[in-house]
């Protein structure tokens, strides 16, 4: 059984990609964490039965939380940023829901992220905004059934996305809850995307702190561990701490050098980030 405490998260999808994935979550137990969470595992919006049966039972074998799971995102090596947004991908996105809320049925998972979509050539954009209000409504009724949250996620470095800062996820998830009455939607705060975009990272946990539902890390330049780039990361953390955020921070940066998590002490590693010394 497992708690509704804070962890660090290690993202499987980006971490331990030397290993086969299934191989994953029982890496990040080995190295000391008790969460994970993944992009979407599977090649196809809508993967076997058991391609997921065999994810689940990796994720419990190995003894650790799957917190959160993002929605298919589409072809991401190619660029693709999410469906929910695309007219023409509407069903695959509804029936991808479907099958991530039937794993975190199965593992307690509590958070799920909903990428965007990137704008489509040819397609007015408030067409696309109409069909992303109308999938998230949708999969935000079907989160609160879980008490879980939909988290909404500003991106760099993808040309096309249009969800920048944190106020342009905000602004999205104002428009679902004033139009359809859906709440579950929260703010994913990844403080790398934020920074890398201009955003002020402190002054977005001052005035959003509370509709953060999830927090992401890395470093800039260069999306590395804590302590390869420039920024205060650790007074980010404590800042958050301070502004009363007890969620969980997910480690979701490039590896590099022989030890990935040499910056977070062992003891630390299965501690909520709000309790931790140091």
């Amino acid at each position: 059984m497992h708690t509704a405490t804070s962890h660090f998260v290690v993202n499987c999808s980006i971490l331990f990609d030397d290993l086969p994935l299934l191989q994953r979550p029982h890496a990040a137990r080995e190295a000391g964490f008790e969460a994970v969470e993944f992009w979407w595992p599977f090649s196809d919006p809508v993967p076997r039965d058991t391609a997921v049966d065999a994810f689940v039972r990796a994720v419990t074998d190995a003894g650790v939380h799957l917190t959160a799971l993002n929605f298919a995102g589409g072809d991401m090596a190619a660029g693709e940023r999410g469906l929910l947004s695309d007219p023409a991908q509407r069903q695959i996105f509804r029936d991808n829901v479907d099958v991530a809320i039937g794993i975190a049925n199965q593992l307690g998972t509590k958070a799920f992220n909903a990428l965007y979509g990137n704008r489509r050539d040819g397609l007015d954009p408030h067409i696309q905004d109409e069909v992303a209000v109308d999938n998230l409504a949708h999969a935000g009724r079907l989160a609160h059934g879980l008490d879980a949250a939909i988290l909404i996620e500003p991106l760099s470095g993808v040309p096309g996305y249009p969800l920048l800062t944190a106020a342009d996820a905000i602004a999205v998830i104002d428009r679902v809850s004033n139009e359809t009455g859906v709440a579950a939607l929260r703010l994913l705060a990844d403080l790398y995307h934020l920074h890398v975009n201009g955003d002020d990272v402190a002054a977005v946990i001052d005035h959003y702190v509370d509709r953060i539902g999830h927090v992401q890390i890395a470093d800039a330049p260069g999306r590395g561990a804590p302590g390869t780039g420039g920024m205060n990361i650790a007074g980010h953390l404590a800042h958050l701490g301070i502004r009363g955020y007890r969620g969980n921070v997910s480690l979701e940066y490039r590896a590099g050098g022989t030890d990935p998590f040499g910056w977070l002490p062992p003891a630390q590693r299965r501690a909520s980030p709000w309790t931790s010394p140091g």
